[in-house]
């Protein structure tokens, strides 16, 4: 047996679809303004692939293996920064299979000439991907909980005529 939501209930559905929206709006804005800073104030240099890191990453949210996992692999770039001269490696927050990058490969790599360790490189997937996914959800869900929104007062609002 399910019970219709009311007016009322609709309209603190449309308020947590709205607040969640507007959180990931944020986190989608914060990553993207970061990848922004990255790119306008960033040092750039060229780094190596020197290895691939294999992880087995699970979808679906079950955190459950299935037959058809299979591993995922992040490029772990080497570079030197100018400032310190110590060479320093990273893994990138981006894996995929087949692996978009191979070992060996030149990748131009962007770092800040303050905390180096912060490097990621010059692609559009480790810039961009993650700032995408969350604004777009983000976005999508605002504009679902505006529409739940609209019509929960809009129906309140006819309910409120017919009774007088």
């Amino acid at each position: 047996m399910t019970k219709k939501l009311g007016p009322r209930g609709q309209w603190w559905v449309a308020i947590g679809l709205i607040a969640m929206g507007t959180l990931f709006l944020g986190i989608g804005l914060a990553l993207g303004w970061s990848s922004l800073s990255l790119v306008t104030d960033g040092k750039r240099t060229q780094g190596t692939v020197v290895s691939l890191a294999w992880r087995n990453d699970h979808h679906g949210g079950t955190g459950s293996k299935h037959q058809d996992d299979e591993p995922v692999a992040y490029p772990v770039v080497g570079f030197t920064p100018e400032k310190d001269g110590k060479e320093r490696t990273f893994r990138d927050s981006v894996g995929s299979n087949p692996p978009a990058y191979k070992v060996g490969e030149r990748v131009e790599v962007l770092y800040r000439a303050d905390h180096p360790d912060d490097a990621r490189i010059n692609g559009f997937t480790s810039l961009w991907l993650l700032p995408l996914i969350f604004s777009g959800l983000g976005l999508i869900v605002v504009i679902v909980g505006t529409v739940v929104a609209f019509f929960a007062r809009r129906r309140r609002l006819s309910a409120g005529t017919t009774r007088r």
